[in-house]
């Protein structure tokens, strides 16, 4: 991807949800965006709508579980990336702790923590070659607000909020930005279906009542915010929340 004149944007997860909103969101903006997911079927015709719209993509299949599969990644953008997005992540189950899955945990653990690791080592020295980069991190108000049935979830959103402010503090004096973007209520095509293993009528019932909760769209306008301030600006938390949740626990529902 070294030839392409256009600023180069890497977006995890892109497949679906924040991560596709995201990518269509960048390409928009000037950047040539890597759709990165494990999705190849997805990526393909998420690129071919970005192209369609005027703007530059590529696709590249990614696990951000696999280090053969990130180190690929790395492997296939070949030059400077001004822009990384961490957006691949996921919640699996919404069981207490006394019942909770240790699989759950782990698998959440892997996605949400050690994929964000993983994915940053490897993109790191494209990022400080390109003289002004960002990381972007996707997190969540889990990160910060534990709720009932979320104990994993939160857990791993508690760490990758800790990964994310260590590396801001180890990075400083270098030309990398770290930002974190913490939404509430999002509703999108996927999180809630994954959380609850297919089951359409528990994932929509997180949704029931609630008047305009975020879309995915929504949070890639953040994204796009944050990432076009001049470069010695850094949103370091950036917290997005629904008019209708004024806490984790606090949702105004209309029935």
């Amino acid at each position: 991807m070294s030839d392409t004149p256009n600023p180069i944007a890497v977006v995890t997860g892109a497949s679906s949800g924040i991560g596709a909103a995201s990518a269509r969101r960048l390409a928009a903006d000037g950047f040539h965006v890597i759709a990165a997911a494990r999705r190849a079927d997805r990526l393909s015709g998420l690129v071919a709508e970005i192209e369609a719209a005027g703007g530059s993509a590529t696709a590249v299949t990614l696990d951000v579980t696999d280090d053969a599969s990130v180190t690929a990644l790395a492997g296939a953008v070949g030059g400077p990336v001004a822009l990384l997005v961490n957006n691949a992540g996921g919640a699996y189950g919404l069981d207490p702790v006394e019942s909770g899955t240790v699989a759950d945990w782990q698998l959440m653990y892997d996605v949400n923590v050690l994929g964000t690791l993983r994915v940053t080592q490897a993109l790191l020295p494209a990022l400080e070659s390109s003289g002004a980069g960002t990381i972007v991190v996707i997190g969540s108000t889990a990160a910060f607000t534990p709720y009932e049935g979320g104990g994993g979830y939160a857990a791993a959103k508690h760490a990758q909020t800790a990964l994310t402010g260590t590396l801001r503090l180890e990075l400083n004096g270098r030309p990398i930005r770290v930002v974190e973007i913490d939404p509430g209520m999002v509703r999108t095509e996927g999180f809630a279906l994954t959380r609850f293993d297919g089951d359409a009528a528990r994932a929509e019932a997180v949704y029931k009542g609630v008047d305009e909760p975020l879309v995915a769209e929504d949070i890639a306008d953040c994204v796009s915010w944050v990432a076009t301030r001049p470069h010695h600006v850094n949103i370091d938390r950036l917290v997005v929340r629904p008019l209708a949740q004024a806490a984790q626990h606090k949702v105004h529902r209309t029935s």
